[in-house]
């Protein structure tokens, strides 16, 4: 009886999204758009370039990979694009109380005077 052992490695299971992504030519113009533009956010630009190579027919590990993330957040992304389109890669509100401060920054010359 042949048993498997650590020597040989993991048997690794090849991972495709059930998420296809298919464009429209509208969609496809939108994301190039927001894809190439620099002023606008990092994560709008990030998030654009996601569903062009998913439309181009990458797995979530090499859109990973080209952009320099973790699959997790390429899987996370690709579905809500499959779900609700374009809609679906604008920020959504979180849950839980507004902040009533803005982030602590810690430079100088902010904060209680000491």
């Amino acid at each position: 009886m042949a048993s498997w052992s650590f020597q040989e490695g993991p048997i690794i299971m090849p991972r495709k999204s059930p998420f296809s992504i298919k464009l429209s030519r509208a969609e496809r113009r939108e994301l190039r758009r927001r894809a190439a533009k620099y002023t606008l956010p990092y994560f709008i630009v990030v998030r654009a370039k996601m569903i062009l190579l998913a439309a181009q027919g990458r797995s979530n590990d090499q859109i990973a990979h080209v952009l320099h993330t973790r699959r997790e957040v390429v899987c996370l992304w690709r579905k809500r694009f499959f779900e609700d389109r374009l809609a679906g890669l604008e920020e959504r509100s979180r849950p839980g109380r507004p902040r009533a401060f803005p982030p602590r920054g810690g430079g100088a010359g902010q904060g209680p005077g000491v």
